[in-house]
C-alpha cells in the first residue's frame, strides 16, 4: 500500500497511475466541497475536473508542509470561486440592498430532525453570492476580510450576505418544520 507522500512523489514525476490513484482517493471528498459551492451537479463536476487539473499542474508546489488534504481543499475552494466569478455575468443578480429582509425566528429548532441532504438542498437554493459567503464563513471558517478579498467584494457586503443567508436558511428550516408538523397532524 502506498502512502500519500509516495503517491504525491510519483505524481510530481508525471506518473499517470499515481495521478489516477490520487484522484480515486480524494475525488469524493473534493466533490462534496464542489457541491457546496456549485449551483448544479454539472457545475460541481466541472469544478472537480478543473480542480484536479490544477492539482496535477501545480503538484510540484506542494512542499509537504501541513496536510495534503488541506492543500487540495484550498485549491478546490479557489477553483469554485474562480468558476463563480467567470459565470457570474450569466446569472441573475440580486442587489444586496433590494433583497428582502427576513425576520429572525424566535423559536429554536431541534437539530436532529434535519438531514444532511435537506440542509445541502437549502444551502444550494441560496442566491449564488449568499451561498458562496455562507460556505466560506460558516463551513470553511474564513473571516469576512478574507472572504471579501477572495470574492472581490466589500467586507461589509460579506457580513451582510452571510447574515441574510442565515436568515433565509432559518426561514426555510422553519418551513420544513411546519410542513412536518402538518403531516403529523393530518
Amino acid at each position: 500500500m502506498n502512502t500519500d507522500l509516495e503517491i504525491i512523489e510519483r505524481c510530481k514525476q508525471g506518473n499517470k497511475r499515481a495521478q489516477k490513484q490520487l484522484y480515486k482517493q480524494y475525488a469524493a471528498a473534493m466533490f462534496a466541497i464542489c457541491m457546496r459551492y456549485a449551483s448544479s451537479k454539472v457545475e460541481a463536476e466541472d469544478i472537480l475536473q478543473e480542480g484536479f487539473m490544477k492539482v496535477f499542474a501545480n503538484i510540484n508546489a506542494y512542499e509537504e508542509k501541513g496536510m495534503f488534504e488541506s492543500w487540495l481543499k484550498r485549491i478546490f475552494i479557489n477553483t469554485a470561486i474562480t468558476v463563480y466569478h467567470k459565470n457570474r455575468k450569466y446569472r441573475f443578480h440580486i442587489d444586496i440592498d433590494e433583497a428582502q429582509d427576513y425576520l429572525m425566528p424566535t423559536t429554536e429548532r431541534e437539530t436532529n430532525t434535519l438531514t444532511q441532504e435537506e440542509l445541502l438542498k437549502i444551502i444550494n437554493s441560496l442566491p449564488d453570492g449568499y451561498r458562496m459567503v455562507f460556505n466560506l464563513f460558516a463551513i470553511e471558517g474564513l473571516k469576512h476580510k478574507e472572504i471579501a478579498e477572495l470574492m472581490s467584494i466589500d467586507e461589509n457586503t460579506s457580513k451582510s450576505q452571510y447574515s441574510r443567508a442565515r436568515k433565509i436558511i432559518q426561514k426555510k428550516i422553519i418551513g420544513i418544520d411546519k410542513e412536518m408538523e402538518a403531516r403529523i397532524v393530518s
